[in-house]
């Protein structure tokens, strides 16, 4: 995990220094002898941001009961509001039903398997680099890929998205996903109303990090009304995890497969400082629950 994290951070600006001493030279960069270089930076500092991502991506789903507060407990700091004079649900309630919910469904869900593209692309569509591969999960915190087709740049290929792959295997096997959770230890939380998604009727909470952490992010989040399950996540990182990465937005998408939410696509737009702008995205095909 450190290995894949650390040294991206240090090549990277090593290379933007190389970039810029050779752009002197040829006028802009991305062109002649720099354009190498170009790719190379940009899968490292793309990584940085992987990280967060599959972390996140686990984010509603408990690293272990024992970590979750159950409805009522006082374990863990409590969220903005507490308390609604109409009788409604609070956010405080909200999360707590989540958090239980969250809890039976990791109980009861043994396996699936699902075809998965990972894909990077630029700011004007052209795909740079895609992975399809089969993710294979199984209780309680198993997940292997099985690689079916690449296509595009082996350095996005092999520095982007076959170590965003890896971190997913790590997270799934509970490394630093409590770090990330939904939970009241990491984020207040704020009810905005409720909204439809998809003709499923959900709060809509106001997500807000109780610190600074590459972990968590800042942003909104839709949860089921009747259910209890995250339909939806989006917003930014709490802390950029590069100074060249000016912005990222992320979209998470949920969607029902028999009695569980699993994932149904991921998109994070990446603004990177001299290089425009770069598009990640997930998209998972039929869940096989056998």
């Amino acid at each position: 995990f450190q290995r894949c994290r650390e040294p991206g951070l240090v090549e990277s600006k090593w290379s933007m220094r190389l970039i810029s001493a050779q752009a002197s030279q040829t006028g802009r960069i991305g062109q002649g002898p720099t354009a190498q270089w170009d790719k190379t930076m940009m899968a490292r500092i793309i990584i940085t941001l992987l990280i967060f991502l599959a972390l996140s991506d686990n984010a509603d789903i408990p690293a272990s009961s024992a970590s979750l507060p159950t409805s009522g407990g006082n374990s863990l700091s409590r969220s903005i509001d507490t308390v609604d004079s109409t009788g409604r649900l609070t956010a405080q309630q909200i999360i707590d039903r989540l958090c239980d919910a969250s809890r039976l469904r990791e109980a009861q869900l043994r396996r699936y398997s699902v075809p998965s593209l990972y894909r990077v692309t630029t700011g004007d569509g052209t795909v740079r680099a895609e992975v399809n591969a089969v993710l294979h999960y199984r209780a309680p915190g198993t997940k292997e890929f099985t690689i079916v087709s690449e296509n595009g740049s082996e350095a996005v290929r092999n520095r982007v998205l076959k170590p965003l792959m890896d971190v997913e295997v790590e997270t799934a096997a509970g490394k630093n996903r409590l770090a990330g959770s939904i939970i009241p230890a990491n984020y207040y939380f704020q009810l905005l109303g409720e909204e439809t998604i998809d003709s499923h009727l959900c709060y809509l909470l106001q997500v807000t990090p109780k610190r600074s952490d590459k972990y968590l992010f800042r942003g909104k989040i839709w949860i089921h009304a009747r259910e209890f399950s995250i339909v939806r996540i989006s917003g930014q990182p709490a802390r950029s995890p590069s100074f060249w990465i000016s912005r990222i937005d992320f979209t998470r998408n949920y969607r029902k497969i028999g009695d569980f939410w699993l994932p149904a696509r991921n998109e994070s737009q990446t603004q990177v400082r001299f290089f425009g702008r770069n598009i990640l995205t997930i998209d998972y095909g039929t869940y096989d629950m056998s």
